[in-house]
């Protein structure tokens, strides 16, 4: 699933393909469930006219803003990537959601797995103010994390994963960044004590950075991997120091990195540098 640094890449080639300023022509939806909300034609009237005003992200969402037209949420889950392409170009398998704008180019919404959704919504705070703080803003400091941490009573990785708790994480960096701070992941939330939970924060914000200035992480080279929009792979796989390295040795000890299941979600650790 894109995370934090994949979907920033993405808001960022955005940018640069100069989707800001863009009109919606029309909108067709192959997959109707590719829409969470509102009624499939409720959403193409929507957004039929709008202008691309903005375009930034909260956690995992893609958000656009259409001005006087409400706000476009996008998240890509498990599959999904957008593609900017021309409109003469013929629709691809698993292209669910086309949106045409008037310079005659089309934004697609690609998503094999059918996992990811679309919201248009007049207020983006009905969904986005669910979730929790951005971990690379100026206001999550290492203290307001201890703090948060002291009020659960949770194993750190599932914590971590939860986009109410921090927003933008997932599987690879919350690896990455216990192992980073020598935490193992099984660990609850209010053993950790000052020290500890500053070494997780700025661990978190190091794997982060990492990942943004590589430009995300592709993992392979199927069709559900990362890409950014122009169809270019991340390259922090190489940055990686214990996600999909099992077997592989620690990277400060040398002891074989193990994968294991923790909140039934694949985790990967060293024991040596991650104890329990």
């Amino acid at each position: 699933m894109p995370e934090l640094p994949e979907v920033q890449t993405v808001v960022d080639d955005l940018k640069k393909a100069g989707l800001v300023g863009r009109v919606v022509h029309s909108v067709g939806v192959h997959w109707p469930r590719s829409v969470a909300t509102p009624a499939v034609q409720r959403f193409r009237k929507g957004l039929r006219g709008a202008k691309i005003g903005g375009i930034s992200r909260r956690g995992k969402f893609i958000v656009m803003d259409l001005a006087a037209n409400g706000w476009l949420l996008i998240h890509l889950r498990m599959s999904g990537h957008l593609h900017l392409v021309p409109r003469r170009w013929p629709r691809a398998t698993h292209e669910h959601v086309v949106i045409r704008f008037d310079d005659a180019t089309d934004l697609r919404f690609h998503d094999p797995r059918k996992f990811g959704r679309l919201f248009w919504v007049a207020d983006p705070g009905e969904i986005l103010s669910k979730l929790g703080p951005e971990p690379l803003s100026r206001a999550f400091t290492g203290r307001r994390l201890a703090g948060m941490l002291a009020h659960h009573r949770r194993q750190l990785k599932p914590l971590l994963l939860d986009q109410r708790f921090i927003a933008g994480l997932g599987n690879i960096y919350v690896d990455e960044a216990l192992w980073a701070s020598r935490l193992h992941p099984e660990t609850r939330s209010h053993e950790i004590d000052g020290d500890a939970a500053r070494r997780l924060h700025r661990a978190i914000r190091r794997v982060l950075r990492s990942g943004l200035g590589n430009g995300g992480t592709s993992l392979s080279r199927g069709e559900t991997t990362f890409t950014s929009v122009n169809g270019r792979a991340g390259r922090n796989r190489d940055a990686l120091a214990v996600f999909r390295r099992t077997g592989q040795p620690c990277l400060r000890c040398r002891t074989p990195i193990e994968r294991i299941i923790v909140g039934q979600r694949s985790t990967h650790i060293c024991r040596h540098c991650q104890k329990e």
